[in-house]
């Protein structure tokens, strides 16, 4: 799913409570009455509030003009709900920090793959190498390209003139990377391994006499 920062300008954006992209309706206070949605220069001198509300889990963001405010900026997507608990905490601190230090989100997203690899069954200690272990075991070149796209850029950010310290976007595309990776190398095969499991059992024996070529 895309991910859309808050912007007054946009109808919908990605909530900074559910992660979800959605509608988000907007009206302002003058810190004494409602406008009703209507911002005259008037209120807008006095200190204008306004507050957004998600379509989704109706939690409100607030604004001062059209300043976002409040929750927290998000710079990236909820993480992947299946996520390793350790590749978690660094995709999360890496999101906190993006805004501010974008080297330093990437630099945390390339140890995010790095401690992902080891959730894969690989060392961990080279990640070309795994990465490459991992590509003679079928792995699609899409998601491939995604592990390299993390980790050349991961380590390019620790170099000096390879990424930009202002560069927040190349950082903010690595996210959505991360959760593709865990989507088809941990989410995907579990929701397949459930349904192929809760199949009948004279049909599980069918499939394996087929492939033993019974």
């Amino acid at each position: 799913m895309a991910f859309i920062a808050p912007a007054f300008d946009q109808k919908s954006f990605t909530c900074p409570h559910c992660g979800v992209l959605t509608r988000h309706y907007k009206w302002g206070y003058d810190l004494n009455k409602p406008t009703n949605g209507h911002f005259t220069e008037q209120s807008l001198a006095g200190g204008a509030l306004k507050i957004s509300v998600c379509e989704h889990c109706g939690k409100n963001c607030l604004w001062v003009v059209e300043e976002y405010v409040y929750p927290a900026q998000p710079t990236a997507p909820h993480p992947n709900a299946d996520m390793p608990p350790d590749v978690r905490a660094d995709y999360e601190e890496a999101a906190r920090i993006c805004n501010t230090s974008p080297r330093g989100a990437a630099a945390l997203l390339r140890l995010a793959i790095q401690k992902l690899m080891i959730n894969l069954g690989r060392p961990g200690r080279n990640i070309n190498e795994d990465i490459a272990a991992l590509v003679a075991k079928g792995l699609p070149v899409q998601i491939q390209q995604a592990l390299d796209v993390v980790r050349v850029v991961g380590n390019n950010a620790v170099h000096p003139g390879h990424l930009d310290s202002n560069d927040i976007q190349i950082a903010q595309q690595l996210f959505p990377l991360i959760n593709v990776i865990v989507e088809y190398q941990i989410s995907l095969p579990s929701r397949i391994q459930e349904m192929y499991n809760a199949l009948p059992n004279d049909a599980k024996v069918a499939i394996e006499k087929r492939d033993a070529g019974k």
